[in-house]
């Protein structure tokens, strides 16, 4: 007789408790929405289940997507391989144009030097005529013969065409080394034009498979976007959609809350507003029904900076007093307290 005595009066003396504000338990609902358009493949969730943030759901169809995935993938492997020719053809006119520089210069070693060449003959000559004007004085005073300076004359004229000779075989070989030379230079800037072309093929192509790395980067983003994951850890509040039906991207598929930490939304009067603070250790009392009510340790998580008028709803302490502040209490649920649940709070 004395347990149920003492249960009795406990009962009694908690209703008997002066409460200093009193509000709604409430929680932080997240609805996840579509963020693909298709028939949703699968939703293994019902209302109730416990979830946890990112972790696979669902799925929506996305066979469109991975085969313009696919497409993609096979039009940068064809640009791939362009870019690849067009590298190797660069090297190949590049190597060309190297060999035409090699030749020019092996042309120009084949070059001769005139006045090298024809320093003998002149030399030769201007002995013969030091002669001719030696004998042609010896003539003049009886010591030779006119036979000697003719026959030297003679030698004179026999050098002199013979140096107009390699004169003009030096000049002719000379003019070809420079046909040559001007060739190799037209072939050399042909192959340096043709460099030049392939290496503007080739950033062309690389900026055409840029661009299709993006697409691909887009798809894949689109693709990602056809799993259902819930954002957050909790439990599935509703459920709005099923397997099998089309989800269109926006549209809602389920609720979720994390509800084990509530947070009671009460309403106190100026005059108790200056004993509150941010992080303030309180005491919150919910509903239990017939069994009275439970206490639970709460926090303020949340103080408005505004003041409202009093809600039909809310009870305050000061009923004089017609306007009041809102303010949120953080409180570890254990399972018995419900959303919308009525509840009170002691500072």
């Amino acid at each position: 007789m004395i347990l149920p005595l003492a249960a009795a009066l406990t009962a009694c003396g908690e209703k008997d408790v002066q409460y200093d504000a009193s509000g709604v338990f409430e929680v932080t609902e997240v609805t996840v929405s579509a963020q693909a358009t298709g028939e949703i493949t699968s939703l293994t969730l019902e209302e109730g289940d416990t979830v946890a943030p990112g972790v696979l759901l669902g799925t929506i169809d996305d066979t469109q997507l991975r085969l313009q995935r696919q497409a993609l993938d096979s039009e940068k492997a064809r640009v791939a391989a362009g870019q690849d020719q067009a590298r190797a053809a660069q090297e190949q006119a590049r190597a060309a144009q190297r060999q035409t520089e090699a030749q020019k210069r092996a042309a120009d070693t084949r070059r001769l030097d005139l006045e090298r060449q024809v320093a003998a003959l002149r030399q030769q000559i201007a002995n013969l005529q030091h002669e001719e004007a030696r004998f042609r004085q010896l003539v003049a005073e009886g010591a030779a013969a006119q036979k000697q300076v003719d026959d030297i004359t003679q030698q004179i004229a026999v050098a002199q065409r013979q140096l107009a000779a390699t004169e003009e075989q030096i000049a002719q070989a000379n003019s070809g080394v420079e046909l040559g030379r001007a060739a190799y230079d037209a072939q050399g800037e042909g192959f340096g034009a043709q460099a030049t072309g392939y290496e503007a093929q080739e950033r062309g192509l690389g900026a055409q498979g840029e661009g299709i790395g993006t697409q691909q980067a887009q798809l894949d983003d689109r693709i990602a976007h056809t799993r259902i994951a819930s954002p957050i850890g909790g439990t599935v509040l509703a459920k709005y959609m099923e397997q099998g039906e089309y989800a269109t991207a926006g549209r809602p598929l389920f609720k979720v809350a994390d509800v084990s930490r509530m947070t009671l939304r009460a309403y106190v009067t100026a005059d108790q507003l200056t004993r509150l603070k941010i992080g303030q250790r309180v005491t919150v009392y919910a509903d239990q029904g017939t069994d009275g009510r439970k206490a639970y340790a709460g926090t303020v998580a949340w103080i408005s900076e505004r003041a409202e008028f009093t809600p039909r709803t809310i009870q305050t302490r000061d009923e004089r007093a017609n306007l009041v502040y809102a303010v949120k209490i953080s409180v570890a649920n254990d399972g018995l307290i419900k959303r919308g649940m009525y509840g009170d709070v002691k500072f």
